[in-house]
């Protein structure tokens, strides 16, 4: 059955793809077109690259396309070469609706499609209107879960509840609390007292200078425009997060598909007693990623820690249809034997694990301290590991692995209780899973 029919993508969406590619080439036949050819040829050739790509675009766009047939998306591309893709709505993991700075312009948005085990956007569906975008989304997103089929456009929707606000000058000010902005003055009267004292501190030497000051400031700069204003809503069992500056973001996670929470506290937000959390999904996460290389599963870029203890709880299973009472200040935690201290000699007495009746729960780090959230549902595999130090000291890491997320590890432990942990954890995440 045809859910939805098929439906072109926006006229002007061949255009913004290809915006770039046409400032380009317009840019080098400017370099040597008034030189060599002179304004009326230049504009001649102008013309013809234009009319050629709107030609191209009209081709491309009349051939894309989508639309939902039964618990399905088929995509629709090529010009030349043409190509239907088929998403199994089954594997959709979350769905967000984005903005960048040239479809603000034009009134419209991209949708990013999250599915389980991709790495990035399955097929992104560029560009549509704002509305048509919204709507897709919701419908796409009520089909994963097995509800009803019917399109969602005039659904009544009220005034959804915040669960949190980032205010800006918190958000501002806790990039300017990171490494890379503390240590820049530092690092640049390092550069400039050693061409100084070189005696070459020339133009080449400053910009030099500034072109790595740039690349250090790059990173927090990314920080603060991706969740400038960022915003968490929910909607029955389903996140909103809203944000962006120059690229608006609004995603959409079902939290039936989250698979960890990490809330972190850097040692230098501590004196502010800010924090940080982070939601995996299978879509999104990797094992050993950067948490910078994957900014869209932050949750709260910046928080309090009254805050994090409010929206935690939304993100993992629910109880009877309610909120798992899940209160991250107050876990049960044991900590390492004293024998650790020949392989943690500086962070044993901050290692904890422990189980809750809903999450396996992890504490690491020295520096920036970190707590790692895990339903037992999530749980892919359990496996106790020892190191041939560990062996001599009775010690073992228990790893627990999660679809497409970091695994949650508990070092140092006893042996005997290691193997007690993951035959309990294993235990409980087949309970879950039947549960569920």
């Amino acid at each position: 059955m045809t859910d939805l029919p098929r439906r072109r993508l926006h006229p002007l969406s061949p255009f913004l793809h290809s915006i770039r590619q046409l400032i380009a080439l317009v840019a080098v036949i400017s370099w040597q077109g008034f030189a060599n050819l002179g304004v009326a040829h230049f504009l001649g050739v102008v013309v013809l690259i234009l009319i050629g790509a709107v030609i191209y675009s009209v081709i491309t766009w009349r051939f894309t396309g989508y639309e939902v047939t039964g618990r399905e998306l088929r995509i629709y591309e090529g010009t030349f070469s043409r190509r239907v893709r088929t998403i199994p709505l089954e594997r959709l993991q979350s769905v967000e609706v984005v903005r960048p700075f040239l479809a603000q312009l034009t009134g419209l948005a991209e949708l990013r499609l999250e599915v389980v085990g991709g790495g990035k956007a399955e097929a992104p569906l560029a560009y549509l209107t704002v509305a048509e975008a919204g709507s897709l989304r919701t419908h796409l997103l009520e089909l994963a879960r097995g509800g009803s089929a019917a399109p969602a456009e005039n659904e009544p929707r009220g005034p959804e509840p915040v669960l949190y606000a980032a205010r800006d000058e918190d958000l501002l000010l806790s990039q300017a609390m990171t490494p890379e902005v503390i240590f820049l003055p530092i690092a640049a009267a390092f550069v400039v007292v050693q061409f100084a004292l070189a005696g070459s501190f020339g133009f080449i030497a400053i910009a030099s200078m500034i072109t790595a000051l740039i690349g250090v400031l790059v990173r927090p700069v990314r920080r603060v425009t991706r969740n400038w204003r960022c915003t968490l809503t929910e909607r029955e069992t389903r996140l909103h997060i809203r944000r962006g500056l120059t690229e608006t973001h609004s995603q959409t996670v079902p939290v039936q598909r989250v698979q960890g929470v990490t809330v972190t506290w850097p040692l230098i937000w501590r004196p502010k007693r800010w924090l940080k959390a982070t939601v995996d999904i299978a879509a999104q996460g990797s094992q050993g990623a950067d948490p910078d290389d994957h900014e869209a599963t932050t949750l709260l870029p910046v928080a309090t820690l009254d805050e994090a203890r409010a929206v935690v709880p939304w993100l993992l299973p629910r109880v009877d249809g309610e909120l798992a009472p899940v209160d991250i200040a107050a876990l049960p935690l044991s900590g390492v034997p004293e024998r650790a201290v020949w392989l943690a000699p500086l962070a044993r007495t901050v290692l904890a694990a422990g189980l809750t009746p809903h999450v396996f729960a992890t504490v690491d780090g020295l520096l920036t301290r970190r707590l790692r959230l895990v339903p037992y549902a999530r749980i892919q595999s359990v496996r106790v590991q020892q190191g041939p130090v560990q062996r001599r000291l009775g010690l073992a890491t228990v790893h627990v692995d999660v679809a497409g997320a970091p695994p949650a590890s508990a070092p140092e432990r006893d042996l005997a209780e290691a193997y007690e942990l993951a035959g309990e954890l294993t235990v409980r995440a087949r309970a879950a899973r039947a549960a569920a």
